[in-house]
């Protein structure tokens, strides 16, 4: 997407240009490192608090690591598109707080939904190992894919991005790929966010996609945004 009252595009600004370099630079070591049989993301990726792969820096390091070229890709073109405009506009400062804030309200979210669906099986976000034996095979499978499973990717931190452009300027048209008419940004935030709302909640077979990181980006970014707006209003807007 892009937005066509720009002749140009954006000049990268510094706290954009290092966030992404280091997405890239540590997307082709992963790359390297797949290539001799080491999986970085079971290292830097989310796991489950409860899971024993579980490690307090991987609620930062996950934002860095993506799973293939189009992931990587789709996140730095919005890292890009929308980081330069809202780093200009609050300063470098205040922009890596917002970043970052999302990126980790994403993977919270993320986690407080996994810790719902271990409750409703097992009657404890974190089961003992005694506990997890005595359950059916069916549930104790789906725990196990909940204690296996990684998240990666910086796509909570860029759906905050989404949700500070479509506040700030609600009325800038977008066009799409593949739709040839203008878009305004308050309906493509808004629409957007349904449809990951509503995939969250239908959970299909074999989606592997954290709907609800993106949820969290958007929403504790939309709480963060509240808060300076009523801070100072003149300021922030």
């Amino acid at each position: 997407m892009r937005n066509f009252q720009s002749s140009a595009f954006p000049r990268l600004t510094p706290a954009v240009g290092n966030i992404l370099f280091a997405n890239v630079a540590l997307f082709i070591i992963d790359m390297i490192a797949r290539g001799r049989n080491i999986d970085l993301s079971e290292t830097l990726g989310f796991f489950y608090p409860g899971s024993a792969h579980f490690h307090s820096w991987q609620i930062i390091t996950y934002m860095f690591m993506h799973s293939g070229w189009d992931h990587i890709f789709f996140n730095m073109f919005g890292l890009y598109m929308f980081g330069n405009l809202l780093e200009n506009l609050w300063g470098t400062q205040r922009f890596l707080f917002y970043y970052f804030f999302c990126g980790i309200g994403a993977i919270v979210l993320q986690a407080g939904i996994q810790a719902f669906e271990v409750y409703q099986i097992a009657g404890n976000a974190f089961p003992s190992h005694m506990l997890l034996t005595s359950l059916d095979p069916g549930s104790l499978e789906h725990i196990n894919e909940i204690f296996s499973a990684h998240t990666v990717g910086a796509s909570g931190a860029i759906f905050g991005l989404l949700i500070a452009f479509g506040l700030l300027f609600p009325n800038t048209e977008l066009y799409m790929i593949f739709i040839p008419i203008p878009i305004k940004a308050k309906y493509f935030v808004s629409g957007y966010i349904l449809l990951e709302l509503y995939s969250g909640f239908k959970n299909n077979p074999g989606d592997h996609v954290a709907h609800f990181a993106h949820i969290g980006g958007a929403l504790f970014g939309f709480i963060v945004l509240k808060y300076w707006n009523s801070r100072n209003y003149k300021r922030f807007y």
